[in-house]
């Protein structure tokens, strides 16, 4: 009986996913219905679009596990940065610029966009290529949450769980394109809402209760970590810096992430943004804040996790593994849920990247747009084919190489794209020099992370302190070398910006004005 709620669950889940894929064909017959949604996406569908692409397996098994683990009850301010620096300020301070600019320059991917702002078809085949470098890896990490709670609920073979979830999300994407990812995110949205709200409650209740587990947690120490008692019971842990180095990765690291900030390109209106950055900012503190939470209390069950055996990945699964059947199911579709949601998102990013800004921008400049819906649709078939062979490789055969290069690859990503895109919208003087500077230091600092870490600082042998630490270098080696190298050419910068500067004409109910008298 336990067994039929799981799969029925699951079938349900499966059959609404790809019902609304086949249902939204009409909406990706163009490459900008495909690929943008005919950027008239509302409020809600984008602010959940943003955040279920935000938050993956990667986050509700791995970071709440491990930084839960080392940090105690203070992981939470990683949830917390993800709301407040990650979602509201992201919203704020790109969104409507974000919006503007790029349907003025007729940019659908960041790649287009450092190609019309900085006159350099190079800068966009480059940032085309990082993207399609560091994507994979990262799409590949999505599977990794997936493999320990389907073996606890279901003892089937991971690779089965990786394909069957790769399939299925495959054919959603594949067939109604951005919108149907939308749709899809908004149902899987909730699904994450409710569901991190019912496990944290049933966790806590099988501690005693909120006061009691947070006592509880006040008396675990570890002489490995910190001789202070009460320590992962306290507002800042054992390690405030190493957290710091956690929230500014998982936070600012979202301004420059190309499927993250490709949401902001395809919102309706202005209206929609200033109420998408609220619900994204409330979807956030739950979902994030909830799993950080939650991982928070992972030592309460020291007695059953074996860490340096097992590693983190293990804290959660099992966390959960005694929980009520119905639980356990929502919990696997919860976790389905956000890593599908991502994965759709990151294989739609590098599918229209590679079409739009590499084949199409280099190989083939007068391809017919239904060839480009094919070409993009091949390739997403080719990018999930690719990163389900990593993922089954590294659980197979434990090639630490592939764990490596996942870990840097949200590092590299931001630490290349952040500072050049968050300039580039507000600032005429950037050149196309500082771009390029960026996108080399970043990425070649984030490789020697991998082959040389042992030469790095302490504090920088992280790969989430090494991102932090990129995305901060490139806010002061953009401006700077934008001011030692020549400036972009007036004619051109007067094009770009004028976006921002055009006059409209309001009625008087809608403007308020001084009158004019004689």
């Amino acid at each position: 009986m336990d067994m039929f709620i799981k799969i029925s669950m699951l079938v349900v889940f499966f059959g609404i996913m790809i019902g609304i894929g086949l249902y939204c064909r009409k909406h990706s017959t163009d490459v900008n219905g495909f690929v943008l949604g005919g950027r008239n996406v509302g409020p809600w569908l984008t602010a959940f679009a943003y955040g279920t692409s935000y938050f993956s397996a990667v986050v509700f098994v791995g970071y709440a596990g491990q930084f839960g683990w080392k940090y105690g009850i203070a992981a939470t301010w990683a949830g917390i940065g993800n709301a407040l620096l990650g979602s509201l300020l992201a919203w704020a301070i790109l969104g409507r610029r974000t919006r503007v600019i790029t349907q003025h320059l007729n940019s659908a991917t960041m790649p287009q966009f450092f190609e019309a702002r900085f006159k350099s078809e190079a800068l966009k085949l480059a940032a085309s290529a990082i993207i399609f470098i560091f994507l994979i890896p990262y799409t590949a990490s999505l599977y990794n949450g997936l493999s320990r709670l389907f073996g606890m609920a279901f003892n089937i073979d991971y690779s089965v769980c990786v394909i069957v979830m790769a399939v299925l999300t495959g054919v959603y994407v594949i067939a109604g394109g951005y919108m149907a990812t939308a749709i899809n995110d908004f149902i899987q949205g909730l699904i994450m809402i409710f569901g991190i709200i019912a496990v944290i409650v049933a966790v806590l209740n099988s501690q005693g209760g909120f006061m009691e587990a947070l006592d509880k947690l006040g008396q675990v120490s570890d002489p490995t970590v910190s001789e202070t008692p009460g320590v992962f019971a306290s507002l800042f842990g054992p390690d405030p810096i190493g957290l710091l180095g956690v929230v500014l990765l998982t936070s600012l690291g979202t301004w420059g992430l190309p499927q993250m900030v490709q949401k902001f390109y395809a919102i309706k209106s202005e209206k929609a943004i200033t109420k998408g950055m609220v619900i994204s900012t409330i979807f956030a503190a739950i979902v994030a804040g909830g799993c950080y939470f939650l991982g928070g209390f992972g030592r309460l069950f020291s007695d059953k996790i074996d860490v340096a055996q097992n590693g983190y990945d293990s804290i959660i699964p099992t966390m959960l593994s005694e929980l009520p059947t119905v639980l356990i199911a929502i919990v696997i579709i919860l976790v389905l849920s956000a890593s599908m949601s991502t994965l759709s998102s990151l294989v739609l990013t590098s599918a229209s990247t590679l079409t739009l800004d590499f084949i199409k921008g280099k190989i083939a400049k007068n391809m017919q747009e239904k060839k480009q819906l094919l070409i993009m649709r091949l390739l997403i078939v080719l990018f999930i084919a690719i990163s389900v062979v990593l993922a089954i490789v590294q659980y197979k055969s434990s090639v630490t190489f592939i764990a490596q290069l996942m870990g840097v690859s949200w590092g590299a990503l931001a630490g290349a794209f952040l500072a050049p895109f968050l300039y580039g919208l507000y600032w005429k003087r950037v050149t196309k020099a500082a771009v390029w500077t960026n996108f080399i230091f970043s990425t070649a600092f984030m490789l020697a992370n991998i082959v040389a870490k042992s030469y790095f600082p302490v504090i920088l042998q992280s790969p989430i302190n090494a991102g932090a630490f990129c995305m901060l270098a490139g806010l002061l080696i953009v401006p700077v070398v934008s001011l030692f190298t020549k400036a972009p050419a007036k004619e051109h910068l007067d094009h770009v910006f004028s976006c921002y500067e055009r006059t409209v004409q309001v009625k008087v109910t809608d403007s308020i004005g001084e009158e004019t008298h004689k």
